[in-house]
Protein backbone atom coordinates (compact mmCIF):
# COMPACT_ATOMS: atom_id res chain seq x y z
CA UNK A 1 0.00 0.00 0.00
CA UNK A 2 1.49 3.28 -1.10
CA UNK A 3 0.25 6.55 0.27
CA UNK A 4 1.58 10.06 0.52
CA UNK A 5 1.82 12.25 3.60
CA UNK A 6 1.01 15.76 2.35
CA UNK A 7 2.37 17.71 5.32
CA UNK A 8 1.42 21.08 3.83
CA UNK A 9 -2.28 20.19 3.73
CA UNK A 10 -1.98 17.85 6.76
CA UNK A 11 -3.52 14.89 5.01
CA UNK A 12 -2.63 11.39 3.92
CA UNK A 13 -3.45 10.64 0.29
CA UNK A 14 -3.96 7.35 -1.54
CA UNK A 15 -5.00 6.64 -5.15
CA UNK A 16 -8.12 4.61 -5.93
CA UNK A 17 -8.07 4.44 -9.71
CA UNK A 18 -8.37 8.04 -10.83
CA UNK A 19 -9.75 9.19 -7.46
CA UNK A 20 -7.91 10.32 -4.36
CA UNK A 21 -8.77 8.98 -0.89
CA UNK A 22 -7.91 11.54 1.79
CA UNK A 23 -7.54 11.28 5.56
CA UNK A 24 -6.98 14.63 7.25
CA UNK A 25 -4.97 14.70 10.45
CA UNK A 26 -3.45 16.82 13.17
CA UNK A 27 -0.49 15.99 15.40
CA UNK A 28 -0.40 17.33 18.96
CA UNK A 29 1.68 16.12 21.91
CA UNK A 30 2.67 12.76 20.36
CA UNK A 31 -0.94 12.09 19.38
CA UNK A 32 -2.22 11.67 15.84
CA UNK A 33 -5.78 12.99 15.51
CA UNK A 34 -7.47 11.44 12.45
CA UNK A 35 -10.12 14.06 11.83
CA UNK A 36 -11.69 13.38 8.44
CA UNK A 37 -11.99 10.49 6.00
CA UNK A 38 -12.93 11.48 2.45
CA UNK A 39 -13.13 8.47 0.09
CA UNK A 40 -14.24 10.67 -2.87
CA UNK A 41 -16.63 8.03 -4.14
CA UNK A 42 -14.22 5.10 -3.87
CA UNK A 43 -16.26 2.04 -2.88
CA UNK A 44 -13.27 -0.31 -2.39
CA UNK A 45 -13.53 -0.96 1.36
CA UNK A 46 -10.49 -3.27 1.31
CA UNK A 47 -8.33 -0.50 -0.16
CA UNK A 48 -9.59 2.03 2.39
CA UNK A 49 -8.90 -0.41 5.26
CA UNK A 50 -5.39 -1.10 3.91
CA UNK A 51 -4.83 2.65 3.68
CA UNK A 52 -5.84 3.11 7.33
CA UNK A 53 -3.67 0.14 8.38
CA UNK A 54 -0.69 1.69 6.58
CA UNK A 55 -1.19 4.97 8.43
CA UNK A 56 -1.52 3.17 11.78
CA UNK A 57 1.62 1.09 11.13
CA UNK A 58 3.56 4.25 10.34
CA UNK A 59 2.21 5.94 13.50
CA UNK A 60 3.27 2.92 15.56
CA UNK A 61 6.82 3.18 14.18
CA UNK A 62 6.91 6.85 15.21
CA UNK A 63 5.40 5.93 18.62
CA UNK A 64 2.35 8.13 18.15
CA UNK A 65 -0.94 7.41 19.86
CA UNK A 66 -4.12 7.61 17.80
CA UNK A 67 -7.20 9.72 18.49
CA UNK A 68 -9.93 8.82 15.98
CA UNK A 69 -12.37 11.69 15.47
CA UNK A 70 -14.09 10.52 12.28
CA UNK A 71 -16.84 7.90 12.52
CA UNK A 72 -15.32 5.89 9.64
CA UNK A 73 -12.03 5.61 11.52
CA UNK A 74 -13.87 4.67 14.74
CA UNK A 75 -15.70 1.87 12.93
CA UNK A 76 -12.34 0.62 11.62
CA UNK A 77 -11.12 0.26 15.22
CA UNK A 78 -14.34 -1.58 16.14
CA UNK A 79 -13.78 -4.08 13.31
CA UNK A 80 -10.03 -4.46 14.00
CA UNK A 81 -9.47 -4.82 17.76
CA UNK A 82 -5.78 -5.64 17.26
CA UNK A 83 -5.14 -1.92 16.57
CA UNK A 84 -6.83 -0.71 19.78
CA UNK A 85 -3.50 -0.71 21.61
CA UNK A 86 -2.57 2.35 19.51
CA UNK A 87 -5.43 4.40 20.94
CA UNK A 88 -4.51 7.26 23.27
CA UNK A 89 -5.14 6.78 26.98
CA UNK A 90 -8.77 7.18 28.00
CA UNK A 91 -10.26 6.41 24.59
CA UNK A 92 -12.61 3.44 24.63
CA UNK A 93 -14.25 2.10 21.52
Amino acid sequence: MEFKNNELLRQFECRCGDRLIIIEYSIQERKLFLTKLNPNGCEDEVLINDFIKGILDQAEEKRLKIVPVNSGIVSFFKKNPSYRELLAAGIKI
